[in-house]
């Protein structure tokens, strides 16, 4: 007698991507509603480690492995103001790693215990030397011999994945009526991917980034100096830049959560305020953001009422 082959399970990582696009109700407003509009939000909290860097923390490792670059049981070692950490200590734990985090010592606790909880070891580095003394940091730390920097920053892999998975489930799930993507700028790797992907099927196709104004403190957006820009970064990528100061992020998350029961991070607001600035002199417009995390690794920060 035979018997029928066993069901092929999925593991965590087949749970990463294919994140909802869900449609804003009552942020955009009449004005915006009667001219057409339309903005949409991509959940990529809804992936297994909380943020949109499961998709390239996944790539990094997978593809280091693929070329021999990397095996289990070695060390990695990646600066991170978060969401990335986590992605790569879960990503880590899954494939057989051990993971070093360096991290600003101001960004959140939840964070922070996050990353342990899935094993990893956390340096934490100095407020005022911003991620740029934990990228410095990350580099010494693998001259010395300590483990391998997968850096986030200019790593193909990065942006590839964007490229290969989310820039085509935007073009599905809106059956190619999409006209914006607005995205937070931090790596860079999620706008400059899926840019690369949106223009290849329609070049019309406007990439707004948004970034933090003067002065602004905004966990996931940065505006880098000149020494410190991504590598994975190309201006031709990105259409339009919008200035985001920190007050109307925190406000536009309060919002998102109060009015649209989305309850997500500072630099998804962000996106969020940049994509209704654009509806507002717009018409008949399909605005993509995505909603990098969800609110609850922001909690310890003051942002969202007690």
């Amino acid at each position: 007698m035979s018997h029928p082959a066993p069901p092929v399970y999925k593991t965590l990582e087949d749970a990463i991507g294919h994140t909802p696009l869900v449609r804003l109700q009552r942020l955009l407003g009449a004005a915006g509603a009667a001219r057409g509009n339309v903005i949409l939000g991509k959940l990529e909290g809804n992936n297994p480690a909380g943020s949109v860097k499961d998709r390239p923390a996944i790539s990094m490792i997978k593809r280091a492995e693929e070329r021999g670059d990397i095996r289990p049981g070695d060390t990695l070692i990646e600066a991170t103001s978060g969401n990335t950490g986590i992605a790569l200590a879960m990503a880590a734990a899954i494939r057989g790693y051990k993971m070093v985090l360096i991290m600003p010592e101001d960004l959140s606790i939840e964070r922070a215990q996050t990353m342990k909880a899935f094993g990893a070891e956390l340096i934490l580095t100095p407020r005022s030397g911003g991620m740029e003394y934990a990228r410095d940091l990350a580099e010494q730390m693998q001259k010395d011999g300590k483990g391998r920097v997968l850096d986030q920053f200019a790593n193909a892999d990065n942006p590839r994945v964007h490229f290969e998975t989310t820039g085509p489930e935007i073009w599905a799930d809106t059956a190619g009526r999409v006209t914006h993507f607005v995205s937070a700028m931090g790596t860079t790797g999620t706008i400059t991917g899926v840019s690369r992907f949106l223009k290849q099927q329609n070049p019309a196709v406007r990439i707004v980034g948004a970034q933090p104004s003067e002065g602004s403190r905004i966990p996931g957006i940065r505006k880098w100096p000149e020494a410190y820009l991504p590598k994975i970064y190309d201006p031709a990528n990105v259409d339009e830049l919008v200035y985001v100061s920190q007050a109307d992020a925190e406000e536009m998350a309060r919002r998102m959560a109060r009015e649209e029961g989305l309850f997500a991070g500072i630099s998804a607001a962000g996106a969020c305020w940049a994509a209704l600035q654009l509806a507002q002199r717009l018409e008949n417009a399909t605005i993509v953001f995505i909603v990098c995390d969800r609110g609850d690794r922001y909690l310890s920060t003051g942002v969202f009422p007690a």
